[in-house]
């Protein structure tokens, strides 16, 4: 069997979500629909935006879950360089660098409130 791993993001509206998401991982569509978009993220893994689920959706709705952008290396110096690239870009940032088990993580949000984390890759 082949598979691959899509990860869904709920989010207000596909192709603002798609702009942002765009200018923060340097990736373009390989999908676009009015209500749902992909990025392919390599190695079978895809990130998926779709609109039209939850009337509705606000940042203030609790969000159970976050995407996490493993960086391969995963050095202290890569990850505040993506911290302070975000940071520069105006995009919310929840949690500063912070050491945790697995190396240094920071937290952002998207403009629908989801959660993006930063971290090194295992």
């Amino acid at each position: 069997m082949t598979a691959s791993v899509v990860s869904i993001v709920y989010v207000n509206d596909a192709p603002a979500a798609a702009r942002f998401y765009n200018d923060l991982l340097g990736l373009s569509p390989t999908l676009e629909t009015p209500e749902y978009i992909t990025f392919n993220l390599g190695s079978g893994a895809e990130l998926a935006l779709w609109s039209g689920q939850f009337e509705g959706l606000s940042p203030e709705v609790p969000r159970t879950s976050e995407v996490c952008l493993a960086i391969s290396g995963g050095r202290p110096d890569q990850i505040n360089a993506i911290f302070k690239q975000w940071q520069s870009k105006g995009v919310t940032i929840l949690h500063k660098p912070h050491d945790e088990g697995f190396g240094l993580t920071f937290l952002a949000a998207d403009p629908d409130g989801n959660r993006i984390r930063v971290a090194p890759k295992d």
